[in-house]
């Protein structure tokens, strides 16, 4: 396994170095350091002088690959793309190009925890909630509780999550005032900030979570491993339970994989409509401010969760099952 680790690292390593690369590339094709002077000094008379100290203060009057020296070597060290790319890979995100915006470390460091106070409860409750509800209509399979359970997955997938934060909004908040309609408050009190969003994420997933994990179960129901356990007399609750869950985890956990990102990364949508200082909100106002320093940094660090959450999940197929090895 240590061989397989250290390979995916590499490769990991290898695609992050790519992705880092190209967006560097991509951000500077659409806007040059002038342009991005420009946007952030706003106004429509913006001086030459004032284009150069807002390039000085912030490190982009550096050439963007390679600085030559006086004795003809090219070199590196001194480059947009070695302080502003490179310096990821070390966690120096720098400081961000608007002028209220301040050092990216710290507000990532910041808005990570209300991130995390957010989108852990709702992993951990959509895994749980969406197996349950999928064992249900599998354990009901070809009556009508079944039927109806796919119709509602249907209906729910069908509908936007926009509409499940508006009428939350108006039903929770304006008519029975059982929680603000946004903000967020430190300490025990961002419970009360967290509940409705929390619901509202849970609610806008659940059918199509429950969906995919009940056509997973489905597929291990048929298989000759149930036949002979039904076959001992178990009951159909522990068949599904201790032998059809089992062998669904490792698709379940492919499919879970792909939102642990979004445990630190936070939700655009759902941080943005209720308020909440989370790294979710900080890209969207990144990109409404035109700060391509904070949406680098937010890209680079997307791509590096991707990586090391889908080799968490390769390491969690072998505790799912032993059979498998990874070489």
């Amino acid at each position: 396994m240590l061989n397989y680790l250290i390979r995916r690292i590499g490769y990991g390593l290898l695609i992050l170095l790519g992705v880092n690369l190209l967006t560097f590339v991509l951000f500077f094709q659409v806007n040059t350091p002038d342009d991005m002077a420009r946007l952030n000094i706003g106004g429509k008379r913006v001086t030459q002088d004032q284009i150069e100290k807002w390039k000085a203060e912030r490190g982009y009057d550096k050439p963007l690959y390679l600085n030559r020296e006086r004795s003809g070597v090219e070199v590196v060290t001194e480059t947009i793309f070695w302080e502003r790319s490179v310096s990821l890979f070390a966690l120096d995100f720098g400081r961000a190009d608007s002028e209220s915006a301040g050092d990216i470390g710290s507000e990532v460091r910041k808005r990570m925890v209300v991130s995390l106070q957010l989108a852990l409860p709702l992993f951990l409750l959509q895994l749980l909630v969406s197996t349950v509800f999928a064992l249900l209509l599998v354990f009901f399979r070809h009556s009508r509780i079944d039927f109806w359970g796919v119709v509602l997955c249907v209906v729910m997938l069908s509908i936007s999550s926009l509409f499940y934060i508006v009428i939350g909004q108006y039903l929770f908040s304006r008519l029975l005032h059982w929680v603000p309609v946004s903000g967020y408050a430190g300490g025990l009190s961002a419970l009360k900030f967290l509940l409705l969003p929390i619901f509202l994420s849970l609610l806008s997933r659940l059918g199509g979570e429950a969906r995919l994990y009940r056509a997973m179960l489905l597929e291990e129901v048929g298989k000759d491993y149930v036949r002979t356990a039904r076959a001992k007399g178990l009951g159909e609750h522990i068949v599904l339970g201790r032998h059809v869950l089992r062998n669904a985890l490792i698709p379940i956990l492919t499919s879970a994989g792909g939102y642990l990102p979004y445990v630190f990364l936070g939700s655009l949508v759902f941080e943005s409509f209720f308020g909440l200082p989370g790294l979710g909100a900080y890209v969207i106002d990144a990109i409404s401010g035109q700060d391509f320093a904070i949406v680098r940094t937010m890209v680079f660090l997307g791509s590096l969760l991707y990586i090391a959450s889908y080799i968490l999940i390769d390491v969690a197929y072998t505790w799912v099952d032993p059979r498998v090895r990874l070489s």
